[in-house]
């Protein structure tokens, strides 16, 4: 009998008999290894832990103690997955694709008859696949022609539409597990005994291959681990990622909506949300101006030349709404971006180097070409308003106002109480010439300069090849999200390609023409980004500053106590203070419920006592206790709460974090 060369990742080799298994390779090394080897992996294809190896080449053992592992695994449960729907629905459902996805599994389907899979259907589902855990069944992978493949699968047009695409070369592999078979490639656990710890989440429309000109099919969404532990916790973070769902609470306060009759991805912000965003963008103004900056409004049209120009037109135009045609050879664009708008600005005069640091700031309006499968609440709009800013410096000064920009950020992140972030250096990806400018020595000195700043200050980054802006290298902060991810708040980025294209010029001291570097930068991201983000790190408790509502007045008789309420609540709306009284006709504790539920800081009620003293009775959201104070002390202490950016209470905050 022939042997077969197995090369191990540590470069040791070993012979064995031909159609020699994984199992038998990890069986040969340790009792251990075997047990919790998941599959092989041979010339980097995977091989079954019972599937035959029929020539030599490297190879490694994937176990559960990988990641990889556990992408199998949930691999594997979606094919349990199917199989558990076919038991209980035959020949009813068509499938499309169920891969693993970061945080579990998926699988398409479209039920031919009636209703499609619902989530009140999850039990019986989990149920049946249970019993076909209990069953063992054995995974196996095998190949088999195309016509074979085209009669296994010919009544699932979506299997049929797969393999017609498959080159006419090319290997068609299934895995068969019982009665079940699947077209797939290979990376499944042994047998369906292998998988344990699993759960069905959630169910979701997904045009087939992601074309809206596809059928829409059903999404069903589960998860799985190793272990009960991990599985309990994964739900437990779901269940609170589920709480702190910007679009849950934008809908329960009544911040925000969006609907197809507005036009997907378009947010209409309700008075209780444009409160929060006005806020925000009076704060971020007012910062940016004492920063230096010099605030300006410009069009949220430009002509399509001004995009072409900038590189915005070869480099995202994917990203970008068809232009207008205006009839007369003038072509009109939505702008993606707001840096050539600042460009112009800064060259509506001759600037000189006196003028250097030029900073021009806007809350600038954008509008991106989201495909509609990836809108999600404020977090990916079409249109948004981006906390803009740049600067026009010369090369001596560039990592003064880096430092500059770098310490306004890390104080606004103060006064939200963001804490946990890290800092990312975004280099450009060299072999990716379509997406990145081709000037080496331009990125070079640009990437140069800006690791040298970040070392000089002493900070700590870590690099990240191919995340760079398509002119130049960047900082990026990353911040840790409510519900688990990671996303970019706020970036600066080194430019010396725009000046060049647009002849950015300045006056030097030796009376010549010199090129200024331009440094962009976000501090808050867009107001859609950043009011999703602190909804869902504050809870929708927000702190007293920002609350859509800050104080609640209820009277407890409205005839006796309606009069000295609403005077109260006059006084403190021309304080700028956002009060409303409650002078529905429902009980006291109902009203009381009523704004703790929404969050609202401070409840004050009103009887017979506070009218006679000018007094309050003060409750904080979060506490059940109450304080009494006269009306003056109350207000002054409220004016204090607002002006510190509510950090000097502490009781909110401990509710934020559930404390």
């Amino acid at each position: 009998m022939a042997d077969v060369q197995i090369t191990f990742p540590d470069g040791a080799e070993k012979t064995f008999p031909v159609d020699v298994t994984p199992l038998e390779i990890a069986k040969s090394i340790s009792t251990s290894l075997a047990k919790k080897a998941v599959s092989g992996k041979l010339n980097g294809e995977y091989v079954g832990m019972h599937d035959a190896i029929k020539e030599s080449g490297n190879f490694e053992l994937i176990t559960k103690d990988d990641e990889e592992g556990l992408q199998l695994l949930r691999h594997s449960v979606s094919h349990l997955l199917a199989q558990a729907l076919n038991r209980l629905y035959p020949d009813q459902i068509h499938y499309g694709v169920g891969p693993f996805i970061s945080n579990g599994f998926y699988y398409d389907t479209d039920k031919v008859e009636g209703n499609q899979i619902s989530v009140e259907q999850f039990p019986e589902i989990e149920k049946m696949m249970k019993r076909i855990v209990k069953e063992n069944l054995p995974i196996v992978s095998r190949e088999i022609t195309r016509d074979e493949a085209l009669e296994m699968f010919k009544n699932d047009p979506y299997k049929i539409e797969l393999i017609n695409d498959l080159p006419a070369d090319e290997h068609i592999s299934i895995a068969v597990q019982g009665e079940h078979v699947e077209l797939d490639r290979g990376g499944l656990v042994p047998s369906t005994g292998w998988i344990k710890h699993f759960k069905l989440t959630s169910v979701a429309g997904a045009y087939w291959r992601g074309k809206s000109s596809n059928p829409m099919l059903q999404r069903i969404y589960g998860t799985a681990f190793w272990n009960a532990d991990d599985l309990d916790a994964e739900m437990k973070r779901r269940a609170e990622a589920k709480e702190r769902d910007h679009r849950k609470i934008g809908a329960d306060q009544d911040l925000f909506f969006t609907s197809q009759e507005v036009g997907s991805g378009l947010a209409v912000w309700m008075p209780n949300g444009a409160a929060i965003r006005r806020t925000l963008e009076r704060y971020i103004v007012d910062r940016e101006v004492q920063d230096g900056y010099q605030h300006v409004y410009t069009p949220v049209l430009s002509n399509l030349n001004l995009y072409k120009q900038s590189g915005h037109w070869d480099h995202y135009r994917d990203d970008m709404f068809p232009p207008m045609d205006m009839g007369d050879g003038e072509f009109l664009e939505l702008r993606p971006m707001n840096c050539p708008s600042h460009i112009m600005v800064y060259k509506h005069q001759q600037r000189s180097y006196r003028d250097l640091p030029f900073r021009v700031a806007e809350l600038g309006m954008m509008h991106r070409y989201e495909k509609s499968g990836a809108l999600t609440g404020l977090s990916r709009v079409r249109e948004m308003t981006l906390n803009d800013g740049h600067t026009f410096v010369m090369l001596d000064q560039i990592e003064d106002e880096f430092k500059k920009i770098l310490q306004l950020m890390v104080d606004v992140y103060k006064d939200f109480d963001i804490t946990d972030y890290r800092f990312r250096l975004s280099y450009r990806d060299p072999k990716n010439t379509e997406k990145y400018f081709d000037d080496d020595d331009m990125w070079e000195k640009a990437q140069r300069m800006l690791k040298g700043a970040m070392d000089d200050m002493g900070l700590e980054y870590f690099e990240a090849e191919g995340e760079a802006a398509f002119y130049g290298p960047k900082l990026d902060v990353q911040i840790k999200t409510a519900l688990g991810g990671e996303e970019t708040l706020s970036t600066i980025q080194l430019d010396f390609l725009l000046p060049e294209r647009f002849d950015v010029t300045y006056v030097g001291s030796d009376g010549e023409l010199h090129r200024p570097v331009m440094i962009h930068r976000g501090i808050i991201s867009t107001m859609e980004r950043f009011t999703a983000y602190l909804t869902e790190m504050y809870k929708g408790a927000f702190p007293t500053w920002l609350a859509p509502h800050q104080v609640r007045i209820i009277p407890v008789n409205r005839e006796a106590h309606g009069e000295f309420a609403q005077q109260l609540t006059d006084r403190l709306v021309k304080q700028g203070i956002r009060a409303e009284y409650d002078g529905r006709n429902e009980k006291l504790g109902y009203l009381i419920r009523n704004a703790q539920s929404l969050k609202i800081p401070y409840t004050l009620v009103i009887g017979d006592e506070e009218v006679s003293n000018d007094t309050v009775t003060i409750r904080r959201f979060g506490s059940r206790d109450t304080n009494v104070k006269s009306v003056d002390q109350f207000e002054k202490d409220l004016l204090a709460d607002i002006a510190n950016h509510s950090r000097a209470l502490d009781t909110l905050e401990k509710a934020v974090k559930g404390e």
